[in-house]
């Protein structure tokens, strides 16, 4: 009971912590002149991966890579099939044709490219399944590729983003960037510690933990935005903001992790990873192949129920 309730503690920690940060952070950008496309593209997407970050770095950190990779994979099969799932039943999510035909292929190349990067011993017959330093920087090559086409994205729309940026002084600005850098770490090594703690006290592997308690917690500012985003209608940043968030998490977190220390792939199994890239294999699907750009209510249910499989048959590894 005590892990579970630090777990909430860092966890509530790591996403406040991240708040701030964005908030400091913006407002900091925003003094020099930096346009909010640029600010809301940058801080405000790290903001919402900021507790994949936190968790996933301190627990490459601490060896504990199960956590790290489970953490990454189990957000992005959490975020296609639960939120958006949740999201589409709130109201069917029409999405813009540039998410449709760039970036959700983009974010299932990102689920591809790291099932082939951790697969050393079936695809390069190599002694371990790890994710190496060589890998980490092929990942944040292709995340640079990715902030690369964004900014360019940016520029030809000839649209700025509104973005409610508080006003506060240059002193409070880097005030709140300390601070959320500090709650982050200290809120991420609350959270994989007793992550940890709760694995081996229930008999549970910390794959399983990584890939649902951990994921899910982490998630919640996905959720948070996406939701709200839902009930104002505005559904391309609801869906949006999940694409991203999934490339974001592949490319650089677990590709900054790798660098941080290798990550074998330890109980983590080819279902998981194969969960992961059939989550955005039914997402283009439902939005391209039947010819709509859009996620009904009734694909929201069936999303909703892949989870509840996937959680299932988790919970049967136990």
């Amino acid at each position: 009971m005590i892990s579970f309730l630090l777990l909430i503690v860092g966890l509530a920690m790591v996403v406040y912590g991240a708040n701030i940060l964005v908030d400091g952070a913006s407002s900091l950008a925003k003094k020099y002149n930096i346009p909010n496309i640029v600010i809301g593209l940058t801080v405000v997407a790290f903001g919402t991966s900021a507790p994949e970050f936190a968790v996933s770095t301190y627990a490459a950190y601490t060896g504990n890579s199960e956590i790290a990779i489970g953490n990454v994979i189990g957000s992005n099969i959490f975020n296609i099939f639960f939120i958006l799932g949740v999201s589409a039943i709130i109201f069917p999510l029409t999405i813009l044709r540039n998410t449709v035909f760039k970036e959700i292929p983009l974010s299932l190349l990102a689920a591809i490219v790291v099932y082939i990067l951790v697969n050393d011993i079936l695809l390069s017959k190599g002694i371990e399944n790890i994710i190496s330093f060589a890998d980490g920087l092929i990942l944040l090559s292709f995340f640079i590729i990715f902030m690369y086409y964004l900014v360019h994205l940016a520029k030809t729309s000839g649209e700025d983003e509104d973005l409610s940026i508080k006003n506060m002084t240059k002193y409070k600005s880097l005030l709140l960037i300390l601070g959320g850098l500090v709650l982050l770490v200290g809120g991420g090594k609350i959270f994989v510690d007793n992550a940890v703690a709760l694995a081996l006290g229930f008999g549970m592997s910390q794959a399983v933990v990584g890939l649902t308690v951990v994921a899910a917690g982490t998630s919640l500012p996905e959720l948070a935005t996406s939701v709200v985003a839902t009930l104002k209608k505005n559904s391309d940043i609801a869906v949006g903001n999940i694409v991203g968030s999934n490339i974001f998490n592949i490319f650089f977190i677990l590709g900054t992790s790798a660098l941080i220390s290798p990550l074998p792939k330890g109980n983590i199994t080819d279902i998981d990873m194969y969960v992961c890239i059939i989550a955005s294999i039914i997402l283009f699907g439902s939005c391209y192949v039947l010819g709509r750009q859009k996620i009904t209510k009734l694909e929201g249910v069936f999303f909703l129920l892949c989870y509840i499989v996937y959680i299932g048959y988790q919970v049967s590894q136990v």
